[in-house]
């Protein structure tokens, strides 16, 4: 079985996903693999349908997860094993469409209000102004923002894609007053470290405690793309 994992994982990174999604189909397959007791290479359709309806009856996995443990599957069979399993009649769950929720100006002011330390309300300001997800935020450099043309640069986004946003003139300002106290040198936002970005983890940890300040009421989720605010910047 490792033999197939070490496979899997090496076309994964020749495909050059993210080390999460990675770490996440890996841990899949394993389930995979031992569920049918390491034989996977003989499987069809329908033992394939059989181990998702076990996913998500027996095991009481949400949608969520299950698309995961689908997308992981199709993986190992399109591009590890190469195998001609016909996965064509198969299908994932239904995606849900989520509208995005719509912050107010005021909403979105109560909610850098109630961030004292600047770091943290500078973190906010730049994931909301300039509207991008989690991750994009916490490995943003010191040289993707760029002031003359009024940019930031995005690098390696969804898709793996790099892309501008637009810089406002009054973000640029709250960036400079920023930079004068933490002087940062590679990373805009730094761990302890110094040498290294701050974590996903702790960006969320930065919004959900901004939440629970009395100074902010709205009940909501740090964006990972779903949340749209009306422009303050």
């Amino acid at each position: 079985m490792e033999k197939l994992i070490d496979q899997m994982k090496m076309d994964l990174e020749l495909q050059d996903y993210s080390q999460k999604t990675i770490d996440s189909y890996l841990k899949h397959i394993r389930d995979f693999t031992a569920y049918f007791q390491g034989s996977v290479s003989q499987l069809g359709e329908d033992d394939i349908r059989k181990y998702l309806y076990y996913v998500k009856k027996k095991k009481g996995y949400g949608r969520s997860y299950l698309s995961q443990v689908f997308s992981a599957i199709k993986f190992l069979y399109r591009e590890t094993i190469e195998m001609p399993v016909s996965l064509g009649k198969l299908r994932g769950p239904k995606r849900m469409i989520k509208l995005p929720v719509i912050l107010s100006q005021e909403e979105v002011r109560q909610l850098f209000d109630a961030t004292e330390n600047l770091k943290h309300r500078m973190i906010l300001m730049v994931m909301y102004s300039a509207g991008l997800r989690i991750n994009e935020t916490a490995h943003l450099k010191v040289t993707d923002i760029d002031s003359k043309r009024m940019q930031i640069r995005v690098r390696h986004g969804k898709g793996s894609k790099d892309r501008y946003t637009l810089l406002s003139v009054k973000l640029l300002k709250h960036l400079q007053d920023y930079w004068r106290v933490y002087r940062p040198e590679e990373w805009l936002f730094p761990s302890r470290r110094k040498r290294t970005p701050i974590c996903d983890s702790t960006i969320s940890r930065i919004f959900k405690n901004a939440k629970k300040k009395p100074e902010y009421k709205k009940r909501l989720h740090p964006i990972h793309s779903g949340i749209v605010l009306r422009p303050i910047f």
